[in-house]
């Protein structure tokens, strides 16, 4: 985010987006952050469209989203937790959190196009550059995945 003002104003766009996460087409799976509670917690979107190159092969005829990537939208819906909260204290950023560790992951109900998916991620605990996340995913109300993420910040060693 160019500047404080911007880190502060909802929703964050997915160009504001594409300035805090590495992640770039096809693998950015968070579109619009709508909520956040610095520290705490956050909700993001993404809109699940046929165009995603995995439901080319996933599955042909019975398009449904991989649950890895599910995963991976709350991973990075995680992330923008750290970041935004960090921009929003006056800091240029945080680092970034690796995914390292998946927890009690379930799936409840497919994802198909035309879909938006709604991950809500809490941070549980920060400590020694480890987070500790709970995340849930809803499609129009219904849990549709849910899990536990620990994510370890990157060392440039």
């Amino acid at each position: 985010m160019s500047d404080k003002s911007a880190a502060l104003s909802m929703p964050v766009t997915v160009e504001q987006i594409q300035e805090l996460l590495p992640h770039r087409y096809p693998f950015l799976l968070v579109d619009r952050v709508i909520e956040i509670v610095p520290d705490v917690s956050v909700v993001a979107l993404k809109n699940v469209s046929i165009n995603e190159p995995f439901f080319q092969g996933h599955f042909p005829g019975h398009p449904v989203m991989p649950g890895v990537l599910i995963v991976e939208a709350m991973a990075q819906t995680a992330g923008l937790l750290t970041q935004i909260s960090s921009r929003m204290k006056g800091n240029t950023g945080s680092p970034l959190f690796y995914l390292v560790k998946v927890d009690n992951a379930r799936f409840s109900a497919v994802v198909v196009p035309g879909d938006q998916l709604r991950m809500e991620v809490s941070l549980k605990r920060l400590m020694r550059g480890m987070g500790i996340f709970v995340a849930r995913t809803t499609v129009d109300g219904k849990e549709v995945a849910s899990c536990e993420l620990m994510c370890a910040a990157r060392s440039d060693k």
